[in-house]
């Protein structure tokens, strides 16, 4: 359907043309409630729905047509969460694999109170939870040009007790011209397909979240599909990571627990409302109220599960490329990065270790890696884990596809589909995995054990993002399943790494809600330029604002400009985006073409350096990471988590915090200079030592290619490891010192060249 003018019918993605009366899309609006009742330690809310016809773009109440009517329900988890849900088919989902409620959080009770005009729903410690109006609206008549409005649901929701969200019941021009509705549902051919429920949105109000968006951070007046695809890159609005989650500035969060494809408008197709479009006839929200961002998130993680910690070595250098072709050229690799101290903890293989390249089997190819369990012992006497690249996809063609296809471990396709070219896409393949049917993800996760029990240490979880949706899945709708299979495919990977290595670990691309609890994952395919650097930040910055703790990205970018497989790396993108990698929660190189710092001879020695200090914040970084696990902060901090009264903070989506008391401003251009905002505080150049007040921009920094803008806040106290080291099995954490940043500190590079000095041997 092409975009119109008439807002509404646009977000409902509302056809009133079908082919037939019978097809014939229908418009159901809620009306005043009738009744409210008790039921356990919820309360149930009756509400008829009343169908509208329309004449154009005018809506207007079809009194020939029967109410359907539908029960509303309110459940409280502890003080500051609510939960609204309605279910106009089936039912409201009590399990899903989305949720993780914490044993802290417990549901409390709920108790009714009646006015004349209004009914209060108020939790066991009497705090107001809910408020439904019956009122009329106030006039005072003098022309009967325009009709009234038709009657409709007015409800303000307070999750907290305290902070109002309001139903948009009135978003209109006048009566019969509506720009939201504050709860509707859509039928077609006779069944009910999709639900709409609006929020009344502020002038100023301001909203983050919602995923991996690489977006500006203030995304008010955008419009989000939440359908999990293929990025492409970082810069447009396919995502890999759709999250259904948003944070608004008014200090609330809003979860939309379901796995169907959905919408997110933030007062965009009307800016007085943030409207939300699931298709499926359910309603399942979540509102999380709060003083702080951070509280917020940590209550969504409450629901959705808590990150886990990565092992330690993971926190070190990845090496990688799309892709080594054989042990000769790994070893060769890694006894260069040793010989030329290069402190280095994973060697990656991507998609040239089977037999074929890209024919994923699971198994090495026997001429290149003749012995690869020899071949991975040999790394780890090194210091080296080996980390394997892997999809989730079957190949016609592959070994495995005869046995999967017969024990229904893939989705039967039809017999036509063969893959085909280079494989970029998961519709190229013969089937999906199917991980919604118990025993096939017993399977797979025997492809991997073997694999792990030889020596491999991680696996990448790739793709995920898509699956073949006309294939029959064991236990879901291939339509309710597309958001959802990243979780379930690195839950099950997750689950077999940690049974044989005992290291909870995955590095993966997709995402929806809950996948936090499977770290790490990486920002997807950005492109080896300024605008992909920028690209992925603005990504990792919104996944932090949606529950996820840990967050990577292909250092410089994974894919050359304009030659997809060729183009040269810049020295300054190289250095740039490693020095970003170094204040990220994890640091991998990858990308199609050479990525090894001795490539880059005019910096290696200056990526020496800054990998070298690397392994001094370690335990930084670690001690960060920790509170990621425990809290609702992620380690890469947007400003606004520690700001949220600053309206500035709001909008940067260039700089962050690392931790609680590090802000990075990565330099992404090659001028080598940039405008930065140091917020409210006393700040302290990590490098330099200089000492600033903050609440001021400083602009047009000149910054030379072997400095960074990093500041420290004054008086923090920064552990650091003091020794050199090839890998982080050689450290003693016990070791680890802690450096004040006071009237003493002169920066930290005389440290980082006392560790160049102690050469690894």
């Amino acid at each position: 359907m092409k975009q119109t003018n008439y807002q509404l019918f646009d977000f409902l993605d509302f056809n009133p043309e079908l082919d037939s009366e019978t097809n014939k899309a229908r418009l159901w609006r809620a009306c005043k409630p009738t009744s409210i009742a008790q039921r356990g330690k919820e309360v149930v809310v009756t509400i008829p729905f009343q169908l509208f016809k329309y004449e154009s773009a005018d809506l207007s109440a079809d009194t020939s047509a029967e109410q359907k009517v539908f029960e509303l329900n309110l459940r409280a988890y502890g003080n500051k969460i609510l939960r609204v849900g309605a279910a106009f088919s089936g039912e409201i989902k009590e399990k899903s694999p989305m949720l993780e409620m914490n044993q802290a959080l417990k549901q409390t009770g709920l108790s009714i109170e009646k006015q004349s005009k209004k009914w209060l729903v108020k939790d066991e410690g009497g705090r107001l939870k809910a408020e439904f109006d019956l009122s009329d609206p106030e006039t005072d008549h003098w022309s009967d040009l325009l009709p009234a409005p038709e009657e409709t649901f007015k409800a303000i929701f307070f999750p907290d007790g305290e902070k109002a969200i309001k139903l948009s019941a009135y978003d209109q021009f006048f009566p019969a011209r509506a720009d939201a509705m504050g709860l509707a549902f859509v039928e077609e051919k006779s069944e009910i397909d999709r639900v709409s429920f609006s929020f009344h949105a502020k002038p100023d109000e301001k909203f983050v979240g919602t995923g991996e968006r690489f977006a500006k951070m203030d995304l008010s007046g955008h419009t989000f599909q939440l359908k999990n695809q293929d990025g492409q890159g970082v810069n447009n609005r396919r995502t890999y990571k759709n999250i259904p989650f948003y944070l608004s500035s008014e200090m609330y969060g809003l979860f939309l627990h379901t796995s169907a494809y959905s919408k997110f408008s933030l007062a965009d197709h009307s800016n007085r409302s943030v409207q939300m479009l699931v298709e499926e006839p359910l309603m399942d929200v979540f509102l999380i109220g709060g003083d702080q961002p951070e509280e917020i998130l940590f209550q969504y993680r409450q629901l959705t599960g808590f990150p886990s910690l990565p092992p330690l070595w993971s926190f070190g250098v990845w090496m990688s490329r799309m892709t080594y072709f054989s042990a000769e050229e790994v070893e060769e690799i890694c006894d260069r990065l040793r010989a030329e101290d290069y402190p280095c903890d994973v060697i990656h293989l991507d998609t040239g270790w089977f037999r074929t390249d890209w024919l994923c089997e699971w198994k090495f190819n026997p001429e290149r890696f003749p012995d690869p369990k020899g071949f991975i012992q040999k790394l780890k006497k090194q210091g080296y884990r080996v980390s394997l690249w892997q999809m989730p996809y079957i190949a016609a063609e592959a070994e495995q596809h005869d046995e999967a296809k017969a024990n229904k471990y893939m989705g039967p396709l039809n017999e036509k589909k063969m893959q085909s070219g280079s494989n970029f896409s998961a519709l190229d393949y013969a089937g999906t995995i199917d991980f919604t049917y118990p025993a096939a993800v017993e399977w797979y996760k025997n492809l991997l054990r073997e694999l792990l029990e030889m020596g491999i240490t991680c696996i990448k979880t790739d793709f995920g993002e898509e699956i073949h949706l006309d294939a029959q899945y064991h236990d879901m709708a291939p339509e309710l399943l597309n958001n959802l299979y990243g979780l379930l495919y690195q839950k099950a990977a997750y689950e077999v790494t940690k049974e044989v290595t005992g290291d909870g670990i995955v590095w993966a691309r997709a995402g929806w809600a809950g996948c936090q609890r499977y770290p790490l994952h990486w920002g997807g395919d950005a492109a080896a330029s300024w605008d992909g650097m920028a690209g992925s930040l603005k990504g990792g910055l919104h996944l932090g604002l949606s529950g996820f703790g840990f967050w990577s990205h292909d250092v410089p970018g994974f894919h050359g400009v304009p030659n997809f497989m060729n183009s040269v790396i810049p020295d300054d993108l190289y250095i740039r985006w490693t020095q970003f990698g170094v204040f990220t929660s994890h640091i991998r190189y990858h990308g199609t073409s050479k990525r090894e710092p001795y490539h880059f001879p005019n910096i290696s020695g200056m990526v020496r350096k800054w990998w070298k200090l690397r392994y001094a914040l370690l335990p930084y970084i670690l001690e960060q990471s920790e509170k990621a696990t425990q809290s609702g902060f992620p380690v890469l901090r947007a400003l606004l988590l520690h700001h949220p009264k600053d309206k500035m903070c709001w909008h940067i989506d260039d700089q962050y915090y690392f931790g609680e008391d590090i802000l990075v401003a990565p330099v992404m251009n090659s001028e080598n200079r940039r405008d930065i905002y140091l917020p409210e505080g006393n700040w302290v150049s990590l490098f330099s030592g200089e000492k600033i007040k903050g609440g001021r921009w400083l602009n047009q920094v000149e910054v030379p290619l072997e400095e960074m803008p990093v500041w420290v806040k004054e008086s923090a106290v920064i552990p650091l490891y003091p020794e050199a080291v090839s890998c982080t099995d050689e450290m003693d954490l016990a070791k680890t010192v802690k450096v004040s940043v006071d009237e003493n500190f002169k920066g930290i590079w005389p440290f980082v060249e006392k560790l160049e000095r102690q050469k690894v041997n």
